[in-house]
């Protein structure tokens, strides 16, 4: 494996309330990016205000870095992130084929979700990106919470026969992350949407996007470049920014 990239810092932690939340207590002492690890979180929160659990042996970390593009482009990190997440799991001894994402920042396993991602900006400005990542390395969540439609959990040991520990993980996601941001610095959005786009699961077939105030059936035709979502519907092209996504017609 590759060196733990430069410029990048690190903290690891057995037990924190949150990897978010300790990034933005480093705002003001952070001097550069800094992955933050923890082996245990006691308030982990996912998308949308839920509770992200962290059983012993899977990974909860935080990447804080400076912000230094504008919030729209800061915004499509969750695409960079999603890539560079793929890579690890192949880094690590997954198999490519294996690996698909899924708008709008998940990972998944052989059809389940094994990672996900949440953005929030921090700081007077904003002046940092806080990019919060889970990954059920040795467990998967009970389906018992998760709707019908919902895609199954999956774990990296349970059902890709992987024994990773979180902090070999980490190595293997600082490297490619710092990679894929390369290739957006360097290429933009549409670089990093193409490759996305290639790995894109349920692409051409109909899903389910269900908003605040509505559900929206059509077929998945793309993401654009401003990172929505594009369903082909009987009354058109929907371009869609936010939602949940279920797979199939209801």
């Amino acid at each position: 494996m590759a060196k733990w990239p430069s410029g990048y810092d690190r903290a690891v932690f057995d037990t924190v309330d949150s990897t978010n939340t300790e990034a933005r207590r480093r705002l003001t002492t952070a001097a550069g990016p800094i992955w933050i690890l923890a082996h245990a979180q006691t308030a982990g929160i996912g998308r949308r205000g839920r509770t992200w659990s962290t059983e012993a042996g899977n990974f909860a970390a935080t990447l804080l870095q400076p912000l230094t593009m504008p919030l729209g482009q800061a915004a499509l990190q969750s695409f960079t992130a999603a890539l560079a997440l793929r890579d690890a799991f192949i880094a690590v001894g997954g198999k490519s084929d294996d690996y698909t994402l899924k708008w709008p920042n998940d990972v998944l396993l052989k059809g389940g979700k094994i990672a996900g991602i949440l953005l929030e900006t921090a700081g007077a400005g904003p002046s940092h990106l806080c990019i919060g990542i889970g990954v059920n390395l040795a467990h998967a969540p009970s389906v018992r919470a998760l709707e019908p439609t919902a895609v199954p959990p999956r774990s990296l040991a349970g059902d890709a026969g992987l024994s990773v520990p979180a902090e070999t993980f980490l190595e293997a996601l600082a490297i490619t992350y710092d990679a894929r941001l390369r290739q957006f610095q360097q290429g933009g959005f549409d670089a990093i949407r193409r490759d996305w786009l290639a790995h894109a699961v349920k692409l051409g077939a109909v899903i389910t996007a269900r908003t605040v105030s509505e559900e929206i059936q059509g077929r998945f035709e793309t993401v654009d470049e401003t990172g929505a979502l594009v369903l082909h519907t009987p009354k058109g092209p929907r371009q869609i920014t936010a939602a949940e996504i279920f797979f199939g017609e209801g």
